[in-house]
């Protein structure tokens, strides 16, 4: 196993590396893992450290008391002063968000307990978001008086209804697991106790799949459902593209000889 981390004292981003799959994991546990400037900007650097080789990401909270409890909210007094203050907080956290977000390779956020106002926003990033049963959801905007802006209540939608995402918003209230399942903001939920072991071997059954095939779909699927024209021909291209891989006669092979595939991403 490899790592690369920050040590700064007010928190810190760690990526580790288990075979195919890699660990990002938000590390501030005094603070319930709320993201600071810097570890906004260090989760970015992660995302660019990825090996060649990751075929599915994880991201997770340090412990079992919060996955991101939000933004570290003492820093606004200094670091959200001035119109320019706010802008380039922003700049950093939205940069971080988006290299998660962008991320050609299968992103999987594995929640427990608390995930507030950015943990919610970070988690939307993802691909897939499977939390504990007692993991607890809220969108504190409307209680601390910041606006919410457009990309991020977007991601929220493409994951629930109006009427949830409105509720939601506006009320600023908490919502349990099974809440959260039922409302469509979590794909998975599983008692505390083996909610790692589930997801490392979800993370493991991606990682096994044809990855040509799991980034078109990734990519296809962002495609077809964002705002505007999608590019349909880069969809065909991406279906074209895994029909003439490597991968698609080894597929073809391993099903005829009833024997696991191996492969190669080529």
């Amino acid at each position: 196993m490899s790592s690369s981390e920050n040590g700064a004292e007010a928190g810190k981003v760690t990526l580790t590396q288990e075979g195919a799959v890699a660990w990002i994991t938000i590390d501030n546990p005094a603070k319930l893992n709320a993201m600071s400037l810097a570890m906004w900007r260090d989760l970015g650097l992660r995302m660019t450290e990825l090996a060649e080789d990751t075929r599915c990401v994880v991201l997770k909270g340090a412990g079992t008391r919060a996955f991101v409890s939000g933004a570290d909210i003492s820093e606004f007094a200094g670091r959200r002063r001035s119109p320019e203050d706010v802008a380039l907080y922003d700049d950093i956290s939205e940069d971080a968000m988006n290299r998660v977000h962008k991320c050609e390779i299968p992103t999987v956020a594995m929640i427990s307990g608390y995930c507030f106002g950015g943990g919610i926003a970070l988690s939307l990033c993802c691909d897939v978001r499977i939390a504990s049963d007692d993991a607890i959801f809220s969108v504190p905007a409307a209680r601390l008086g910041l606006g919410y802006g457009w990309v991020n209540i977007k991601k929220l939608l493409d994951a629930v209804s109006v009427p949830v995402a409105t509720d939601l918003m506006m009320s600023a209230r908490r919502l349990q697991a099974s809440e959260a399942l039922s409302a469509g903001l979590l794909n998975r939920v599983f008692p505390g106790d083996v909610l790692e072991r589930e997801v490392i071997a979800y993370a493991e059954q991606i990682a096994s799949n044809a990855p040509l095939t799991v980034r078109s779909v990734k990519c296809i699927i962002k495609e077809v459902s964002k705002l505007g024209e999608p590019d349909f021909a880069l969809c065909e291209r991406l279906v074209a593209e895994c029909f003439a891989s490597d991968d698609y006669l080894e597929g073809s092979r391993a099903f005829t000889e009833k024997r696991k595939p191996n492969f190669k991403g080529k």
